[in-house]
């Protein structure tokens, strides 16, 4: 009865969602307000429905009601309560349930917010919202009923994926459907400002705080996929250039530079089409990692669906979305006012080539995914483009974009000094140097170590940047203020967090590939591998038992200088339904490095088994610098001008134009 409820409230969801695309919108075109009321309950109703048939597919999993294929498929009773929770995501139909509450939370939250929005704008958003939440009932009605029954019911489900059964990967889509979702909204702003043919200030006032919001989620989700990667798949590594972990890449990058390009409409009323551009094109990025890993043309641990059927319907929807924005786009961006005008070197000229930086990257990583894709349906066989291209083509455009973040905060608007902005930055040049000339002579010298002192040195010139544009924002007279770091904007204390974080990853990215040191050895008891100064001695393997597996743990001692250090018992896991392994690293962190363990096969009758040991200089700094990042991002949404202030700032914004 209780799935019967869920699908019922689905499907309800759906002449709501249709609604909620048709009324409003007509609403808005003919001045109705009654009509563009109706956008406001309908998203909340919709809302309403969609977390009904949530959670009703939630209490199915938690009570293993295996008469429901779903669930029969992707959970088991032996499966601890969190991963019965998480199942409910991991699989394809409930995640798309999943990605459509999120989708009806963002419009409830605009309507039950958003009162400060001019009426017809904020009716004609919500209206493009709920054409896409429309398009995605429509997919998961029709191709991915999440609630259909299975009769007889059986005892016993098959079980969850174990790769995904750990607290990473349980935590892991949440956040990337916020992220990805979260552009839902960016998107539906730029289709109802094209429909209206004005974009102004206070418009890019409304859009930052969804993209910003979105932006964060997406860091933390992706730091949180390459977390879950680096201790649970036992190959040392924390990124793959996987296609599926560059599907959730490329909108972050593009959606970075719509975060920025926003500041430039919110202030000086310039790149308005392109930053429209970039809401549309960001979203459908997002949908187009829906399409990769639904429609079966990749195979990776990420894939939720191999049924073609799915992906078409995915690909017809990724159409109507990014034929129809940018058909609407041209028709409509070439009667946006310009804006200001704006010397090259100014806030605004280091934003724009922020942001063509940010779009060209997207485009490289975007290419090197879809081409073997491509390739292959074409006829001309199974490609790959693996890590060497991205680097290749990435570093070189990153270089660049860091060196310019460190100078753009001191630039001025519409026309700047940069010489006067370069002479602030004297500290920042003196850091950069310094680190650059220790870390090279520490490395031993040579043409092999000036990449690693690069890196370390474009990491402090970052952070040394961001710290004395902190500063010099909260000094009065030369001296630091407690007054004038209260009274600075918390945007502010965001933008120094999350450059301070980029700096603090590349910090880890550039130890991480610099003095990484691996070493696999067959061990028997009481032998050792040596590595990084560290002495691992294997200490034997025995067998332990799971909640729903079984285990071989191995247990290693690690000394330095023959002074004990810790021990660490990385295990390897067999579960019985579905029958497969895992691997379970363990890892010891420590400030400058981690020491990671992984046991392999049994190698021989004599208790020897592979050993692979791993010294991981700086790893931690990489997830404590997107931590970092996101925190910047949470303390930039607690700033007061993204929650009040808007609608007065629209209707002066009016009367100024309306007195010149």
């Amino acid at each position: 009865m209780i799935a019967e409820l869920g699908h019922f409230a689905l499907a309800l969801a759906l002449p709501v969602a249709l609604i909620q695309s048709i009324v409003p919108m007509m609403g808005a075109a003919r001045g109705v307000s009654a009509w563009m009321d109706v956008g406001r309950p309908a998203a909340l109703l919709q809302l309403a429905l969609v977390t009904t048939s949530f959670s009703a597919l939630m209490w199915c999993f938690i009570n293993s009601d295996f008469s429901v294929v779903n669930v029969f498929q992707n959970s088991h009773t032996a499966k601890p309560l969190l991963y019965k929770i998480s199942g409910v995501w991991g699989n394809h139909e409930g995640s798309m349930v999943l990605w459509i509450l999120i989708l009806a939370a963002f419009g409830a939250a605009v309507a039950a917010f958003g009162g400060n929005l001019p009426e017809r704008l904020r009716a004609r958003v919500l209206s493009v919202q709920g054409m896409i939440g429309l398009g995605f009932l429509l997919f998961v009605l029709f191709t991915s009923n999440p609630f259909l029954r299975i009769d007889p019911a059986p005892i016993e489900g098959r079980g969850l994926n174990p790769l995904l059964q750990d607290p990473g990967l349980a935590f892991h889509p949440p956040m990337l459907y916020l992220g990805y979702v979260g552009f839902s909204m960016a998107f539906s702003f730029a289709v109802a400002a094209l429909i209206e043919g004005r974009v102004d200030a206070a418009w890019a006032r409304w859009v930052r705080p969804w993209t910003l919001a979105a932006w964060t989620f997406l860091t933390l989700g992706i730091g949180l996929g390459s977390w879950w990667a680096y201790y649970e798949l036992g190959w040392g590594g924390w990124w793959f250039w996987d296609p599926v972990e560059n599907a959730s890449f490329i909108p972050w990058l593009t959606g970075t530079a719509l975060l920025h390009s926003a500041i430039v409409v919110e202030r000086r009323e310039t790149l308005k089409s392109w930053t429209v551009l970039l809401a549309l094109i960001t979203f459908s990025l997002s949908m187009l990692g829906t399409f990769l890993v639904r429609s079966g043309i990749i195979t990776s641990v990420h894939a939720f669906a191999s049924d073609p059927a799915r992906g078409v319907f995915v690909l017809l929807l990724l159409g109507i979305a990014v034929g129809g924005s940018l058909t609407l786009y041209a028709i409509r961006a070439p009667a946006l006012e310009g804006g200001g005008l704006f010397a090259p070197i100014s806030r605004e000229g280091g934003l724009l080539i922020n942001n063509l930086l940010l779009t060209t990257a997207a485009a490289t990583v975007l290419v090197g995914t879809l081409y073997p894709l491509l390739a292959e349906a074409i006829g001309l066989g199974k490609l790959s483009v693996g890590p060497p291209y991205f680097n290749a083509v990435f570093i070189p455009l990153m270089t660049p974009l860091l060196l310019l973040t460190g100078v753009g905060p001191f630039l001025a608007w519409k026309r700047a000094d940069l010489s006067g902005a370069l002479q602030r930055l004297k500290l920042a040049f003196v850091t950069a140097i310094a680190v650059f000339a220790g870390v090279w002579l520490l490395t031993g010298g040579g043409l092999g170590a000036i990449a690693a002192a690069a890196g370390m040195a474009l990491a402090a010139w970052l952070g040394a940047a961001a710290i004395v544009e902190w500063l010099s924002r909260a000094s009065l007279n030369g001296m630091p203020s407690l007054s004038r770091v209260l009274a600075m904007p918390r945007a502010a204390h965001g933008m120094t967090l999350a450059h301070l974080g980029m700096a603090v990853v590349i910090v880890g990215i550039t130890g991480a590939s610099a003095w990484k040191e691996e070493r696999i050895e067959a061990l028997k008891p009481g032998q050792h591998i040596d590595a990084g100064g560290y002495r691992f001695t294997f200490d034997g393997a025995r067998r332990t038992d799971g909640p729903n597996y079984e285990a071989v743990q191995g247990t290693y001692t690690v000394t330095k200088d023959g002074a004990p250090v810790a021990v660490l018992t990385p295990e390897r896991r067999s579960y019985a339904q579905p029958p497969q392994g895992t691997t379970e690293a363990a890892i010891l962190s420590t400030f400058t490095r981690d020491l990671y363990a992984v046991i392999g096969e049994p190698d021989g009758d004599e208790g020897a088994f592979v050993s692979r040991i791993f010294i991981e200089p700086f790893v931690p700094w990489l997830w404590a610098g997107v931590l970092m990042m996101g925190l910047g991002g949470f303390v930039s949404l607690t700033d007061r001008r993204y929650r009040v202030g808007a609608g007065r700032r629209a209707s002066t914004v009016a009367a100024v134009q309306a007195a010149a």
